[in-house]
């Protein structure tokens, strides 16, 4: 077992877990029982929030995936497990007719102690990940 005092990236990935599985497709709902407090002030669920992260050495990670048939690079993605100081990561590619990001269905498994920082990007929705 890891001693995840040492794994600081891992809890901050682990808290982005958290929020992500406890997103709702209810945010546009309101009445009652409607699952949050506020007013709503738009109808986009997001469920999504996008890191990068950076080695030892200060480079951007980056990861290979494959979108028909042709090899390509990105260095964005969305934390899907984080378990001890592994975390499986889902590949995000950039669209750049919509300016945004989509989910792919590639996905790795890094382990954290060699990453050195992390950075979020702004909340996404993105489609299609289950």
């Amino acid at each position: 077992m890891v001693n995840n005092d040492s794994c600081c990236i891992a809890k901050i990935l682990k808290v982005i877990e958290i929020l992500q599985n406890n997103t709702s497709n209810d945010c546009c709902d309101e009445g009652c029982d409607k699952p949050f407090l506020g007013p709503t002030l738009n109808c986009i669920c997001y469920n999504t929030r996008p890191i990068t992260l950076y080695t030892r050495s200060g480079d951007l990670f980056t990861a290979n995936y494959t979108n028909n048939n042709i090899e390509l690079t990105s260095n964005v993605f969305r934390v899907e497990r984080v378990d001890d100081c592994c975390c499986k990561l889902r590949i995000l590619a950039f669209d750049a007719d919509t300016q945004s990001y989509t989910a792919t269905n590639s996905f790795i498994t890094v382990n954290l102690k060699c990453m050195c920082a992390v950075a979020c990007l702004s909340d996404l929705a993105l489609e299609n990940i289950c």
